[in-house]
């Protein structure tokens, strides 16, 4: 079951990134401004932000439920942020609902 969550999570951030990525460049200077000031691409914080159900689902199960959106979004924040790769999944997801 993991491996199939994995792979699904694997699968998802490339679709997500590219989507994402294409929307970025084709919204033009005030979707830039935005994601500069908050320091974040707008690839970013929709990766981070599909994940919020499962973050949800995640904190309320107390780790037993794992989503595939979530799994991507913590393969992402780590990729990214050096503090992310020492925070537990479940701070990580807690950091996710805040948003």
């Amino acid at each position: 079951m993991i491996r199939s969550i994995l792979f699904c999570a694997l699968l998802a951030l490339p679709l997500s990134v590219f989507a994402s990525s294409f929307a970025g460049t084709s919204a033009g200077s005030a979707s830039g401004a935005s994601s500069n000031s908050s320091g974040s691409s707008s690839g970013d914080d929709k990766v981070v932000l599909d994940a919020r159900e499962d973050a949800a689902g995640f904190v309320a199960s107390n780790g037993a439920i794992r989503g595939a959106w979530l799994e991507a979004a913590l393969i992402h924040l780590r990729e990214r942020d050096a503090a992310a790769r020492e925070a537990s999944d479940m701070e990580l997801a807690r950091k996710i609902l805040a948003l």
